[in-house]
């Protein structure tokens, strides 16, 4: 599978994102530092946030196959400038989340990612479980075997 490193204004979902693609209960706590897994890096806002930290961020896009730049769906404005996605020598992709939210407007969202470069773009909803799915399979590569596939081969072996 491919690495994924996830970059992003505080509380816009990183946390939460890595913990639903991991399966994991979604249970918010601030993140403090970054958090290197197996396939995702998780950073703090602040790295987004900070001129000074942001470095960490270049840094580390070095150790991923894709940078996620999110964008929560209730932000009232963009972090990311204009056409900076080419400033990655990785595949830039675009998250929205939190489009599940009340006062959500993923469609203003959308535009700032693609406004920023971003040319593929995913919906999530971490909390309902919406579109989970789809970036795992974006990350999947060939040969790798999905947990909703093992259920599906071990029960084929079944029946046989």
């Amino acid at each position: 599978m491919k690495k994924i490193v996830l970059m992003g204004r505080s509380e816009c979902g990183k946390t939460t994102l890595t913990q639903a693609l991991k399966g994991e209960k979604i249970s918010y706590h601030k993140t403090q530092y970054v958090n290197n897994f197996d396939v995702i890096i998780d950073t703090p806002g602040e790295y987004a946030e900070t001129k000074s930290l942001g470095y960490a961020l270049a840094m580390y896009s070095y150790e991923a196959d894709v940078v996620g730049l999110l964008l929560s769906a209730i932000e009232p404005y963009s972090l990311y400038p204009p056409c900076i996605t080419p400033l990655a020598n990785r595949e830039v992709i675009g998250i929205v989340t939190k489009i599940d939210h009340k006062n959500a407007n993923p469609k203003r969202a959308e535009t700032w990612l693609r406004l920023a470069g971003c040319k593929k773009i995913f919906f999530i909803s971490a909390k309902e479980g919406v579109g989970i799915s789809d970036i795992l399979e974006y990350l999947k590569e060939e040969g790798d075997v999905m947990p909703w596939e093992k259920e599906v081969q071990g029960r084929a072996d079944d029946n046989h």
